[in-house]
């Protein structure tokens, strides 16, 4: 079995979330590695992470002291980076065995062809200001200059400050859909720009399935011989997908 989940999170709200977000999530490997052949993280696994040479954020040791054993073990670990947690360097691999893809892949899995992405910069093209966003925070000229002229206590309160600031955006909208009584409808329209990516990708490239982050909202759409999964956010929609044996991509929604 191959498995994926996206957007624990690991570290955003009070420590008290965080903690139980952290555990679950930690039970979940437990669980998965029974039978896994691989574990997936699509992404904005931490609500943020900037790694210096010799600095890394303090805290997660449940959740890499799990990695590290599940590499040990011989089960593929691998780490597609979001949004939140793009800076990532060589941490991750040296210490707990972990693949890190920064950019999307098509990979052949269970004899599927299965594209894999976080999807924070999909189908951006008229969204400006977000693309140079994604841009600018993705450039390694900014890199150098935060590691070099912050002190890590400064650079993971400003990474921490940002990353809430997009959370409670994003929560605020849900919030506003559900008391609109919009919700399930409105978190579906915030998937299309994933969707119609995926129908534009599909019409020049063999894919059977596609498997999505970054919205927080968990979604199986299939159109005629397209298939999306959208993983959900940890903190209100926990969700992982199941890659099978024979090919199947499902779907599962976890205990919140």
């Amino acid at each position: 079995m191959i498995y994926f989940a996206s957007d624990v999170h690991l570290g955003a709200g009070d420590p008290q979330t965080a903690r139980s977000v952290e555990r679950r999530f930690v039970a979940w490997l437990d669980r998965a590695a029974r039978d896994a052949e691989a574990i997936f993280l699509v992404g904005d696994i931490f609500d943020f992470w900037f790694e210096y040479r010799r600095v890394v954020p303090k805290g997660f040791v449940r959740t890499l002291g799990k990695l590290a054993e599940l590499s040990e073990r011989g089960i593929r670990v691998v780490f597609f980076t979001g949004n939140h947690d793009m800076w990532v360097g060589d941490y991750l691999t040296r210490e707990c065995g972990v693949e890190i893809y920064t950019s999307p892949r098509l990979l052949t899995l269970a004899g599927r062809q299965v594209f894999v992405a976080h999807g924070d910069n999909m189908n951006i093209d008229g969204q400006p200001m977000l693309k140079l966003l994604n841009r600018t925070f993705r450039s390694r000229t900014l890199k150098t200059v935060f590691s070099w002229g912050l002190h890590p206590d400064l650079a993971l309160k400003f990474g921490h400050w940002w990353s809430g600031k997009s959370r409670r955006k994003h929560n605020a909208a849900d919030e506003r859909a559900r008391r609109e009584g919009t919700g399930g409808g409105f978190n579906a329209r915030l998937t299309e720009p994933l969707i119609e990516y995926a129908r534009q990708y599909a019409a020049t490239h063999r894919v059977d399935h596609f498997v999505f982050g970054h919205m927080h909202f968990a979604r199986d759409f299939r159109e005629g011989p397209l298939h999306v999964v959208c993983l959900g956010g940890w903190e209100k929609h926990p969700s992982c997908a199941e890659l099978d044996e024979r090919g199947e991509l499902t779907l599962k929604m976890l205990e919140s």
